[in-house]
């Protein structure tokens, strides 16, 4: 029997760990037990896990704690908690905080495989969507596993097929030109040019120039004749960021261009036809720019066809060790160097304003100061290790039932992908009561 979906308990009573065993014995499951949460950590490191069992109650440990440690270093790890002292209290925050589940113990074993057997059929979805994602994407560089990052992957696969207009949006440091490079790397444009331009860093003055090129002696200096950056990227790629910066003369130049596919160089009487795809960047709402009248409506539109958000940093759960470890082996030249549990779990609890761009400094700055072969706490800027307080701060709905039922449909919707079917049977309720609670809840899915 193939062992694939890889369980990990984690409980302070032995009896209940081998009645575990001996429960799961004939499931298609392989079935990993501790008694030690710091044992549990170093597993998760070392094992594919795809589901863990945490006991709520274990002495010397807060439940909780456990809990939103492994959400934050390991996302993907579906959570089902298992306690003898539970309530609608703890329900309702375990679930807030991240867990998919949660059980009473005694809990029948009938119960327990059902609830298995669903998470079994939803992690193996999501790994086939994974691999389908993996053989299909491919960009030197693009660093990330988590759901969010494999979704955006797929995407970007997809949105590359057309020639359509992109907008690609998130905060600073996020990685929006390198979406776009690869967005680039896998069109039919791949072997044309890929021209990045920032908008906020061409002077007013010269910025009509710039883009549509200009005669000789079209203003004082023009010695010679130019093309500029959008016939330059003839045949590929035109990567425009910063794009809110634009002015309103810029921006209804622009948008004649896409219309037209043509553009005029200053100085020009001749208007050359253009044949390039335009992806566009913002760390700004657009939108709401739009909306103010701060940025052309038609524009926006023409730009939006697309769109596609980055997740900031943050949000990405394990992909900051994946990023991590991926610079110190660009930045450490030849070095062998590592970096301790205790450093990363600063890093996976740091809330990376400067995002990807941030860590990428302060993983350089580590390896150029650390004189050890494994960066440490020491290593690591201030402002990141006086952030390791203020994780936990989740505060628990007084209307408790109700609470806890909203949040679980909520989770139960989530971790199915929206799936009603599947969301009911992990409630264990039927499909007819999943739909009148979504009403009362006023959830729209």
């Amino acid at each position: 029997m193939k062992h694939d979906f890889t369980i990990l308990a984690i409980d302070d009573d032995p009896a209940l760990l081998r009645s575990l065993k001996r429960v799961l014995f004939s499931e298609p499951y392989r079935l990993i037990t501790t008694t030690d949460p710091k044992k549990a950590f170093l597993l998760l490191e070392q094992e594919k896990i795809g589901l863990v069992l945490l006991d709520l109650k274990i002495p010397g440990y807060d439940g909780m704690t456990i809990l939103h440690d492994i959400t934050s270093l390991y996302p993907d790890v579906t959570i089902i908690m298992l306690t003898g002292h539970g309530g609608v209290r703890e329900a309702v925050e375990a679930i807030k905080i991240g867990a998919a589940d949660f059980l009473e113990k005694p809990c029948p074993p009938e119960v327990l495989c059902q609830r298995l057997a669903i998470y079994h059929i939803i992690w193996q979805e999501q790994q086939e969507r994974r691999e389908k994602g993996k053989k299909i994407f491919s960009y030197p560089g693009f660093i990330g596993e988590s759901s969010v990052i494999e979704e955006l992957k797929s995407l970007i696969v997809r949105v590359a097929a057309s020639d359509a207009t992109v907008l690609i949006q998130g905060e600073s440091g996020t990685g929006k030109e390198l979406v776009a490079r690869a967005v680039h790397y896998h069109s039919v444009r791949k072997s044309g040019p890929f021209v990045p331009v920032d908008c906020a860093a061409i002077s007013e003055n010269i910025l009509e120039s710039e883009f549509f090129g200009h005669e000789r002696g079209a203003f004082t200096g023009a010695d010679t004749a130019t093309k500029g950056l959008i016939r330059s990227a003839e045949g590929g790629t035109l990567f425009l960021d910063e794009i809110g910066e634009l002015t309103t003369p810029m921006q209804a130049k622009l948008l004649r261009t896409l219309q037209e596919r043509e553009v005029r160089p200053v100085g020009s009487a001749k208007n050359y036809p253009v044949n390039i795809r335009v992806l566009a960047a913002t760390n700004r709402s657009l939108a709401q720019e739009t909306a103010q009248g701060c940025f052309r409506s038609d524009l926006f539109y023409r730009l939006s066809a697309i769109s596609l958000d980055l997740p900031p940093l943050r949000d990405r759960g394990d992909d900051i060790s994946l990023q991590a470890r991926y610079f110190i082996a660009r930045f450490s030249e030849g070095r062998s160097l590592g970096i301790s549990q205790e450093a990363l779990e600063l890093l996976h609890h740091y809330s990376w304003p400067g995002n990807v761009r941030e860590l990428e400094n302060v993983i350089r700055r580590a390896v150029a100061l650390t004189e050890q072969e494994i960066i440490g706490v020491a290593d690591l800027p201030a402002t990141i290790v006086m952030n390791r307080a203020a994780v936990d701060d989740f505060k628990t709905d007084k209307d408790s039932l109700n609470a806890y039922e909203r949040v679980a449909f909520e989770k139960a919707l989530k971790k199915t992908g929206n799936n009603k079917r599947q969301a009911a049977a992990l409630l264990g309720i039927s499909e007819a009561t999943l739909y009148r609670k979504l009403k009362q809840f006023n959830l729209s899915y």
